[in-house]
């Protein structure tokens, strides 16, 4: 059996869109680490794609921009990670002040 880059690559890009979503769902599940695992699986299937689409005429330029984006991509996914853990922090806050309320209107 020979290894078929052609038929492979689809399936990292599909692999790596599908860890994409899973970030979204591991963050609002509030698992950062769970997340994290799924960040570093997708960007890794899209290096992988990538290099398996054998960009032969790839200059030092495509390479230093697709890097810059992948950066850019990478520092967006942070913010929105971080920005759900502040949601979810925030939540927790609220959830927490209405069970001292409850508490507190029992002990009555």
């Amino acid at each position: 059996m020979h290894f078929k880059p052609t038929v492979w690559q689809p399936i990292a890009v599909v692999l790596s869109a599908v860890n994409l979503v899973a970030v979204g769902f591991a963050a609002a599940a509030a698992e950062p680490v769970h997340a994290t695992v799924h960040v570093g699986l997708a960007l890794g299937l899209g290096l992988w794609a990538q290099r398996l689409r054998g960009r032969t005429g790839a200059g030092p330029g495509d390479l230093e921009a697709g890097l810059e984006a992948l950066e850019l991509e990478v520092g967006r996914l942070h913010e929105e990670l971080s920005e759900t853990q502040e949601r979810m922090d925030f939540a927790e806050r609220l959830m927490a002040q209405g069970q001292e309320a409850r508490r507190l209107e029992s002990d009555r």
